[in-house]
């Protein structure tokens, strides 16, 4: 037995899907990156500051004192660690932006913007090809 096509419905419903799988991994990025730029900050803080004073570091949830000396090198494998994983994740965006090109391409999708931008470019492309000028009467 042939399978059956999937109807337009389900078409859509997986490009949104894609389309919402793609949104939510820019939004990890996006906040990944936040935090990177808050280690930085505390980070560059804490170098000008004796290893030996008190500091508190939120651990899970959990207000820790500790010392500068202890933080420090936490903070900087912290840090490493997010920068890989947002490595991770613009691959995984990358692809997945690779696998909605596809989709589209798959299943013949156009968004609602893009078709009208090609009709002008290409009513443009005509008009400086085959363009014919014309005087105007005074």
């Amino acid at each position: 037995m042939a399978s059956k096509k999937p109807s337009q419905e389900q078409i859509i419903a997986g490009f949104q899907e894609l389309r919402q799988q793609q949104r939510q991994c820019v939004g990890k990025i996006s906040d990944i990156e936040m935090d990177m730029k808050e280690h930085e900050l505390v980070i560059e803080t804490l170098k000008e500051v004796d290893e030996q004073r008190k500091c508190f570091r939120l651990v899970g949830g959990v207000l820790v004192e500790r010392t500068v000396k202890d933080v420090l090198p936490a903070l900087v494998n912290n840090k490493e660690q997010m920068g890989k994983l947002v490595e991770t994740l613009s691959r995984q965006l990358e692809a997945k932006g690779q696998e909605i090109n596809l989709y589209r391409e798959t299943h013949n999708l156009k968004i609602k913007g893009e078709e009208n931008k090609d009709v002008e470019k290409q009513e443009k492309d005509t008009a400086k090809a085959g363009g014919v000028l014309v005087a105007k009467d005074s």
